[in-house]
C-alpha cells in the first residue's frame, strides 16, 4: 500500500497483522463495549468475533530526496515476552527492498518511541552479534525518550534497549533530537507524550496537503470514541488521554489525513465528530488526492 501527500511518498510494509483480545493492549475494548460502534469498526478494525485488528508496520517515506523509515517493527531472531513477537523469521528486509528501500540506501530511521514493536529492525543478528540494519542511516530518537529507556531497570525493557537501541548508539548512528525536530522541509516531529515520555508523531505537509503518522497516540480507532480507554503499555495514562483528546480535536473536521501506525485500514483516514467524541472515516483510495495503491 502506498500513498502520496503532496510530493511525499509513503509506503506501508506490514510485518504482522493480528486479531487480538482486548486484554492484549486495550482491556476496556471488549466485544460488548465495542458493540455500539460495530457499524463503523467492521470490517476494517474489528473481526467478526469482535476482536481487535492490530497491525505492526513500518512506514517508508520519501521526502526531499531522502529515504526514511518510520518505526522498524519487531524484528527477526529476538526473544520477546509476547509469544506472537518472539524469534520471528519474516521477510521484512526483502519486502522493503521490493519497495525501493535497500537497507544500505536508507538515509534516516525515525523512532517515534522505543517500545519493542517500533525498534526491532534497528538491528539484525550477524554472526551472533546485533549490528545496525541500516549502516548508512542516522537514527533519530528524542532526547527524553532515550534518557528514560537507557536507565530502565525492568529486565524485559532493558533487553529491548540492549539488542535494538544500544548497538546503533554505540556505532555512532544515533542523533538525539528534541520533540519538535524538523526532519526535512516536509516532515517534522510532533510531540505527543504520555504513551512514553518522549513519544512523538510525524507531521507531513507538502503542497498544501497534510497528514500525520500517529505512532502510538492511539493503538486502535475505538479510542476515538473512548479516548479515556488506557493502553496497557502507557507510561503516563492520564497524560496519554490528554494527548489523545488534543490530537482528535486538532484533526477532526480537517483535511488532515491520519495514518495510524497500528491501524489496519488500507488507506489513511479522516477524524470526524461522532456523538460527544470522534470516529474515523475510511476513505477510498480514489478519494485521497494523488493517492496511488501499489499493492
Amino acid at each position: 500500500m502506498a500513498w502520496k501527500i503532496g510530493d511525499v511518498s509513503i509506503t506501508s510494509v506490514i510485518e504482522l497483522d493480528l486479531s487480538v483480545d482486548a486484554s492484549f493492549i486495550l482491556p476496556d475494548a471488549t466485544p460488548e463495549n465495542l458493540a455500539p460502534d460495530f457499524d463503523w469498526l467492521k470490517p476494517d478494525f474489528v473481526d467478526e468475533d469482535g476482536k481487535l485488528k492490530f497491525r505492526v508496520q513500518a512506514l517508508l517515506v520519501e521526502s526531499c530526496g531522502q529515504k526514511i523509515i518510520i518505526d522498524t517493527c519487531v524484528g527477526n531472531d529476538k526473544k520477546r515476552t509476547t509469544p506472537e513477537w518472539s524469534e520471528l523469521n519474516g521477510p521484512f528486509l526483502e519486502n522493503i527492498a521490493k519497495s525501493g528501500f535497500k537497507r544500505e540506501e536508507v538515509d534516516l530511521v525515525i523512532c517515534t518511541h522505543l517500545h519493542v514493536d517500533h525498534v526491532g529492525w534497528n538491528t539484525m543478528k550477524v554472526n551472533g552479534k546485533w549490528i545496525p540494519t541500516f549502516p548508512n542511516a542516522r537514527y533519530l530518537i528524542t532526547q527524553p525518550e532515550f534518557e528514560h529507556w537507557s536507565h530502565e531497570k525492568d529486565q524485559s525493557y532493558a533487553q529491548i534497549f540492549g539488542d535494538s537501541v544500544a548497538p546503533v548508539f554505540e556505532a555512532g548512528l544515533v542523533e538525539l533530537v528534541d520533540c519538535n525536530h524538523q526532519i526535512t522541509s516536509e516532515l517534522q516531529l510532533m510531540p505527543t507524550p504520555g504513551h512514553t515520555p518522549g513519544h512523538c508523531s510525524v507531521a507531513i505537509a507538502s503542497r498544501g496537503e497534510e497528514a500525520i503518522i500517529t505512532g502510538d497516540i492511539m493503538h486502535h480507532p475505538c479510542q476515538c470514541v473512548h479516548p479515556e480507554w488506557e493502553c496497557v503499555a502507557d507510561t503516563f495514562p492520564q497524560l496519554a488521554e490528554i494527548t489523545r483528546r488534543k490530537f482528535l480535536d486538532r484533526c477532526s473536521g480537517s483535511d488532515t489525513l491520519v495514518i495510524g501506525t497500528h491501524w489496519s485500514a488500507s488507506t489513511p483516514v479522516h477524524i470526524i465528530k461522532h456523538k460527544s467524541a470522534w470516529k474515523v472515516k475510511v476513505s477510498s483510495a480514489n478519494s485521497i488526492k494523488n493517492a496511488k495503491n501499489k499493492s
